[in-house]
């Protein structure tokens, strides 16, 4: 538990019914202590399963200690058996608070269930996120720093004074002003994407257990791993989940309501060149290195991820790796329609035979595979489950934002699974990067906001 000198104070406003958020930074829960309000590093020497840590932010700083990075390479499910470490706290933890069917299936999908408290025909709803982080950056190690009342300025992180998080660049930090912003030290990735959406689920399971006078229908809660490697629900059991509608926890700003995604796929190109001793490769040698090289070299600069923006797609390489003889590049396509998906991908494979067209001893394979699709068409069929999204928003005391995400959630799969299925916001920003920041008081909104759609769905049952 965080005391004294690392506490983030107290969030009021519930009274076991409704939110009337407000803050107040108070003194330490157990001793009475004065906060000192500074940037400074968490100490962990509480153990992570204690049952007195049990608030949104508490959990999310035990989550975030577990290193649950997934692997692309892998073929495996988990892609790296670490994931299940954080599967375990979670049944752990869902245990204790009363969820006596919490369990993990060998894949380390983590299934569990609020039972219904009221006689109404209420749909199941099923509450989604994920335990992995991204490949991009090290997830091991994580540091949390905390910026207590943040006054406002660029943050600079301790373990990396170069890597400073700017206002100029994440305008986002200006609704912050007088909130508590976790970063990490500057060394790894923070977790928020998205261990902040599972910790808000865990959170708000708690607030609806320990409250019975809120009334709701049956809840579902399916945290999944290797989401960012697009594989979050390949060995998800839909018929065991039971759930008619779902919710991820998986954006970014307070507020924010996503219908729409990229539509996703991802390529690998196998290469296999003519090798030959370099002191009798006059005329012969074909590198299959400098081949690879020629291919990304030729990606078009204007549809990369840093030259698109809004509803762009673009043509991203994410690994390449090889020798004289053989060589790999594996790639990410993205577009929010499919018909430019399939534009970029012929675009890429014509890049590839025009590049080989120069090296006529050697050859290559193209292989596609899909990874997600966009949402948008599923959830325009159901429009109460957004409609009902942003009521909640309200409730919680924000204004909702309807958008797109250049990305993908486990939703955008489970959507076409046929389970329709938004993206709401967790609060996490600068996602796969050392500057990922999150605020204490934008993940408690998430956990206001995910009670006001229980509440909601039963009412209007």
């Amino acid at each position: 538990m965080l005391l004294c000198d690392s506490s983030l104070g107290e969030e009021c406003g519930f009274d076991g019914i409704s939110w009337t958020p407000h803050r107040r930074i108070g003194p330490c829960a157990l001793c009475a202590e004065p906060l000192n309000l500074a940037t400074r590093r968490f100490e962990t020497d509480q153990p992570v399963n204690s049952p007195r840590s049990t608030t949104v932010t508490e959990r999310f700083l035990r989550y975030v200690a577990i290193d649950t990075q997934s692997d692309p390479r892998s073929t495996s499910q988990p892609s790296t058996e670490k994931q299940k470490n954080l599967g375990r706290l979670l049944v752990e933890e869902l245990l204790s608070i009363g969820l006596s069917d919490a369990h993990m299936d060998e894949h380390g999908n983590v299934y569990a269930t609020v039972p219904a408290n009221t006689d109404k025909q209420v749909p199941v709803i099923c509450f989604c996120a994920h335990v992995d982080t991204a490949p991009d950056f090290s997830g091991a190690g994580v540091k949390p720093q905390l910026v207590e009342n943040y006054a406002g300025g660029d943050i600079v992180l301790k373990g990396d004074p170069r890597q400073i998080i700017r206002v100029a660049e994440h305008p986002e930090l200006a609704n912050q002003i007088g909130n508590d912003v976790i970063t990490t030290d500057g060394t790894t990735l923070l977790g928020a994407d998205d261990k902040a959406g599972v910790a808000e689920i865990v959170a708000a399971a708690q607030v609806l257990v320990e409250n019975p006078a809120i009334r709701h229908g049956a809840l579902r809660l399916l945290f999944t791993t290797d989401e960012e490697i697009g594989r979050g629900v390949d060995k998800v059991d839909l018929k065991k989940l039971g759930a008619k509608f779902a919710y991820t926890l998986d954006g970014s700003t307070a507020g924010s309501i996503e219908t729409e995604t990229f539509s996703a796929d991802r390529v690998e190109i196998a290469i296999t060149g003519v090798a030959i001793h370099p002191g009798f490769a006059f005329g012969k040698m074909e590198n299959a290195i400098k081949i690879a090289s020629a291919i990304v070299d030729r990606l078009p600069k204007d549809a990369a991820p840093e030259t698109t923006e809004g509803r762009i797609g673009f043509l991203h390489p994410t690994d390449l790796s090889g020798s004289m003889e053989t060589a790999s590049i594996g790639l990410i396509v993205r577009d929010f329609e499919e018909s430019g998906l399939a534009h970029k991908e012929a675009l890429l494979e014509a890049i590839v035979r025009d590049v080989l067209n120069g090296f006529p001893g050697s050859s290559y394979t193209f292989t596609v595979t899909q990874q997600y699709r966009n949402m948008k068409v599923v959830l325009d069929r159901n429009p109460e489950i957004v409609e009902y999204a942003m009521d909640a928003v309200r409730r919680a005391g924000m204004e909702p934002a309807i958008g797109s995400i250049r990305g993908g959630t486990d939703g955008s799969r489970l959507s076409h699974m046929g389970l329709p299925c938004p993206n709401i916001f967790a609060g996490g920003h600068a996602f796969h990067s050392p500057l990922e920041w999150v605020s204490r008081q934008d993940m408690e909104k998430a956990v206001a906001t995910i009670v006001e759609l229980a509440k909601i769905w039963e009412e209007r049952a």
